[in-house]
């Protein structure tokens, strides 16, 4: 799937400027419709195999709930060399590089079918998960369909990268297939990011973000996610290893452990501050 490709100097200046002061940058068109397509048809596919060993379901569904027919995938990475070469893509790593001023390790690959009428995923911060240390993790999230609100899309709070992680709560289960999430003093921070087959959306491991139910009757809204941590990492939780180089080569990274302080929000003078008071309890193994 790799193909010669180079961020243009304004472009990459215009993905940093972005990423750096809101948390997230849309690169639309970094793959091909065709590209994006074939990838939808392959993990269809490897769906309609069934049940494969390797497959992470990482929610409990009702006989009913869409998600029990077509469950997300993890770790695809691991055993399948389609999902291999686009983790370790080069367009995918040149923009990341641009981002981060290095090369990033790659720790994770995710598939997400979204059916109709499907639940959505409580607003979270990814590397709650990864506990990426130093610095953080980044997304890359990249449509294999159109995406928009009536089918579910990435709903993300401009600037919450400023944030530290936050304390989370319980989440509400009949509209997320996640069981926990994060409080916002503003209910309405979150803004959808619409986008077209092939586009990738890179954000920062404190992004808040989630998604809705998807609502239509008829569209899938199908997602393949990367995730990576910065190139100066030395610990990444248990789950992610062995992280990969961008060539695809393995190394040894220290093992990340949960729990520590989180972020409650407190009343400022000037409204609502996160402050580094909690500590938090629950632990999960991944998101």
């Amino acid at each position: 799937m790799s193909v010669s490709y180079k961020v243009e100097e304004h472009h990459a200046s215009t993905y940093k400027e972005e990423f750096d002061r809101t948390g997230y940058t849309l690169v639309r068109g970094l793959f091909s419709t065709d590209e994006a397509e074939r990838l939808r048809d392959h993990y269809m596919e490897l769906r309609k195999r069934g049940s494969d060993p390797h497959d992470f379901a990482g929610h409990t569904s009702v006989s009913r709930d869409p998600l029990r027919r077509y469950p997300r995938m993890a770790q695809m990475h691991r055993w399948d060399d389609v999902s291999l070469r686009w983790l370790t893509d080069e367009r995918i790593d040149q923009v990341m590089t641009a981002l981060l001023g290095r090369s990033p390790y790659a720790v994770q690959t995710m598939l997400y079918f979204k059916p109709p009428g499907s639940r959505g995923q409580a607003l979270h911060q990814d590397n709650f998960y990864l506990k990426a240390e130093p610095g953080t993790c980044v997304a890359a999230w990249m449509a294999l369909d159109r995406v928009d609100q009536a089918n579910g899309c990435l709903e993300v709070v401009p600037g919450s990268h400023r944030w530290p992680i936050l304390c989370t709560e319980k989440a509400d289960t009949k509209i997320s297939f996640t069981d926990i999430t994060v409080p916002l003093p503003d209910t309405d921070a979150a803004v959808p990011v619409e986008m077209e087959p092939g586009d990738v959306l890179f954000f920062h491991g404190a992004l808040v973000h989630g998604s809705a139910p998807n609502v239509t009757t008829d569209r899938f809204r199908r997602a393949l996610i990367g995730h990576y941590i910065e190139g100066e990492a030395e610990r990444v939780a248990q789950y992610y290893h062995p992280a990969l180089r961008m060539d695809g080569s393995p190394l040894e990274l220290d093992v990340a452990e949960g729990g520590g302080a989180c972020g409650e929000w407190v009343e400022g003078p000037d409204g609502p501050v996160v402050q580094l008071t909690g500590t938090e309890t629950i632990t999960r193994k991944h998101e």
